[in-house]
């Protein structure tokens, strides 16, 4: 019984989307999980895979159509479909997509999936074993790349243990396995991107058998022969397309980089991420003809990578994910936010004196060093409540005013930077400030953030004066309104009146805070009044710390 197969919402928001290219053509054999079509929306450009083996019945929407998300665009007929669990006589239509609240093929015939919380457990030992899928990390999540295996085929695995890293737009995070067993399949290589619900891994069932629905080449056919370098890849040289990501075909149009001189390693000699930044770093290596390397559904462990080579002077280095995210979004807030700072020189003097005679007593008490970044969280939570506006965003036509101050904490890593979110700080105290800051940060140091702690800041941090700069003018994180860079804290010679009005000079610890604000919404005396509230807090510390 023939699958229909329609437009994904690729995001909340997302009512429809282009179909770009069609990959087949009726007649066409295809696979489950291998690319079907390409679609363009205002959010994203990707690659759909079929939900189904089976033979391309029908294409119903040309090349260069928009329509509605959940139209039927083409029909499968699906290979043993009369025997097959993955379809159903009673289900004729499987919508594509990517939503993890969606019910989609994948996660059907799953008996598990890792979908942020783990499912029911399961030995994983029998049956026809455990798909695991790419989770939905966030929203408007669409797609994930497996940045490392953290386990090789063969491997017992244990129930919630780490088993692969994954980057996406919003977080980079480690996977924890759903359910114990031995892990009998990888699917999906180090370095490739792929949209959520892709079955990325096997736990359980006998190997090899549950990658049966995705396999390129019959049950006895395990590996597939590699061209030669100075060729064309297999499927150029037949005068069909290269199989790669558009992140792949972005990365080689930006280094003017030939694809089809690019050896693929992925299913079908598709090119990967892998492949293309190893041709940028390295060049084309030698391959003889006739060598072999593993396919991709064939059950081996990904290959270890090298350590990354530094870069030279002169060299042209691809931009990681996290990175060339992060570039998109701070020049999206500039051409969002009409952008205004303002530089505020407080007197740390008090907390300073505090912090030397309290902090060793309070890590024994407490358990969580004594820092500055909660006194100063404390004291911008303080000014918030009182200046609502700070803590509020721009939505549409109207003005959000947040019910929770919810601060981000802008955390640098060795691969980029990332803001965990506390959230409801104006009903924590002192202490759970300072507990709070000391998890997000380690958890984002070590790949342990959940998505929902990544999402839904009010208003954030960043603390740029831990490299010694004065001061900074950091840019907002949207849809905030406003962003408080923490300059560094120095001694510094200051005029001090005493309360008979005489001068006199003094070594003071002075530090400057510079209030990035959207001037759509906050006005230069709002501005102004949160940053005196702020800085008045600071200098006339009372608050128990506990």
């Amino acid at each position: 019984m023939p699958t229909d197969v329609v437009m994904p919402q690729m995001g909340e928001s997302i009512t429809e989307g282009t179909i770009t290219k069609w990959l087949k053509k009726p007649g066409d054999a295809i696979q489950r999980d291998e690319p079907l079509f390409e679609i363009s929306t205002d959010k994203v450009d990707a690659e759909i895979p079929s939900p189904a083996a089976g033979t391309l019945k029908e294409i119903k929407i040309s090349e260069g159509t928009t329509v509605q998300i959940n139209t039927v665009v083409c029909s499968i007929d699906e290979a043993g479909s009369s025997s097959s669990p993955a379809a159903s006589p009673a289900k004729t239509e499987t919508a594509v997509n990517p939503r993890a609240d969606t019910v989609t093929p994948a996660a059907a015939d799953a008996p598990s999936a890792v979908q942020g919380n783990p499912p029911a457990a399961s030995n994983g030992a029998a049956g026809p074993g455990t798909e695991v899928l790419m989770p939905q990390m966030g929203e408007s999540i669409t797609e994930g790349t497996i940045t490392k295996w953290l386990k090789k085929v063969g491997d017992t695995v244990q129930r919630d243990e780490p088993i692969f890293e994954i980057s996406t737009d919003k977080v980079d995070a480690e996977i924890p396995s759903p359910v114990a067993g031995t892990l009998s399949e990888i699917k999906v290589q180090e370095g490739a991107t792929v949209t959520i619900n892709t079955v990325v891994a096997v736990i359980g069932g006998a190997a090899g058998k549950a990658a049966a629905p995705t396999a390129l080449a019959p049950a006895s056919a395990k590996t597939t022969v590699a061209p030669a370098p100075a060729a064309p890849s297999a499927s150029a040289a037949a005068g069909e397309r290269v199989r790669s990501s558009p992140l792949v075909r972005k990365i080689a149009k930006d280094n003017s980089v030939d694809l089809s001189q690019v050896p693929g390693t992925g299913a079908s000699g598709r090119i990967t991420k892998t492949d293309i930044v190893s041709h940028l770093e390295q060049g084309p290596k030698p391959v003889a003809a006739g060598s072999v390397v593993p396919a991709a559904s064939s059950p081996v462990p990904a290959a270890a990578k090298p350590a990354a080579p530094q870069p030279q002077p002169g060299e042209l280095v691809p931009m990681t994910k996290m990175r060339s995210i992060i570039a998109q979004r701070m020049v999206e807030s500039k051409r969002t936010s009409p952008h205004v700072h303002t530089v505020f020189k407080v007197d740390m003097t008090r907390i300073v004196k505090l912090r030397e005679k309290e902090k060793s007593k309070y890590e024994q008490r407490n358990g969580v060093k004594l820092t500055y970044m909660p006194f100063i969280t404390r004291a911008a939570i303080v000014a918030l409540r009182k200046h609502p506006i700070v803590n509020g965003s721009i939505e549409g036509e109207a003005i959000r005013y947040n019910k929770n101050i919810n601060i981000g904490i802008a955390v640098a890593l060795d691969w980029g930077l990332i803001v965990p979110v506390l959230k409801q700080t104006e009903e924590k105290n002192f202490l759970g400030i300072a507990r709070g800051i000391v998890d997000v940060a380690d958890r984002a140091r070590n790949k342990k953030l959940a998505p929902d702690e990544i999402s839904g800041g009010t208003f954030t941090l960043t603390n740029s004066g831990i490299f010694g700069e004065q001061f900074g003018t950091p840019i907002i994180n949207q849809p905030q309104s406003a962003i408080l860079g923490i300059g560094g804290l120095n001694k510094e010679a200051e005029v001090i009146t005493d309360k008979d009005g005489n001068d006199s000079i003094a070594i003071r610890s002075i530090q400057r805070f510079t209030l990035g604000f959207d001037h759509r919404i906050v006005d230069g005396a709002d501005a102004g009044k949160f940053m005196s509230d702020f800085k008045a807090y600071l200098e006339n510390w009372s608050e128990d710390i506990g």
